[in-house]
């Protein structure tokens, strides 16, 4: 947690050793091989600091938390990080809209978008991941609601977000969660794709 996660890549034999090492630095990071919420906001706002980033940590937190038992545990953890690298668009949007539904009502409202688009572009810049966004956490919900809520009842349903993300590339960038801009480290050792060492 404290180093950047490694995900692992399905390239024959190396993928067992990359879970294997993977797994290696989450018990090192994390000995009794469960993190707990304060261990996770912990690590996920390293930098990053404010309430916002701790909010938004706890949403991941219990996003990660298949099992609502108030910890994740390495499988929870691998599972939801390797739904976000290797999953079709679909899926991750499901994961995603997870995320957003802060009350876990199946819909979501406004304040539950902003809140989230507040601690995202704050936790972006802080952590020099994003460009700043020239729209504020308003406007993009604003924007957001305009395009998704097609049935103007003031929230946002699964269908309305996964639908409305497909048909729009940047609705699409504003909501999944992309890989992209978590910052991924392979384990040392011999890359097959280059032929060199990490």
């Amino acid at each position: 947690m404290g180093q950047a996660a490694t995900l692992p890549c399905r390239r024959g034999g190396s993928y067992v050793m990359e879970l294997h090492e993977w797994y290696r630095k989450f018990i090192i990071e994390c000995p009794s091989g469960l993190i707990t919420l304060h261990e996770f906001q912990k690590h996920f706002c390293n930098g990053t600091g404010g309430s916002e980033s701790a909010e938004y940590a706890e949403q991941i937190f219990r996003t990660l938390d298949n099992n609502e038992d108030g910890v994740v545990d390495f499988r929870e953890y691998v599972m939801a990080i390797s739904m976000l690298v290797e999953s079709s668009a679909v899926e991750k949007l499901r994961w995603s809209f997870k995320l957003y539904d802060k009350d876990r009502d199946g819909a979501i409202t406004r304040e539950e978008m902003r809140e989230i688009m507040q601690a995202v572009n704050k936790m972006g810049l802080a952590a020099d991941l994003t460009k700043p966004n020239p729209l504020t956490a308003e406007e993009c919900t604003n924007r957001i609601f305009l395009r998704l809520d097609k049935d103007n009842n003031a929230v946002i349903s699964l269908e309305e977000f996964i639908e409305g993300a497909l048909d729009d590339d940047w609705m699409r960038e504003m909501l999944a969660c992309d890989p992209n801009t978590v910052r991924v480290d392979r384990p040392p050792g011999k890359d097959p794709a280059l032929g060199t060492h990490g």
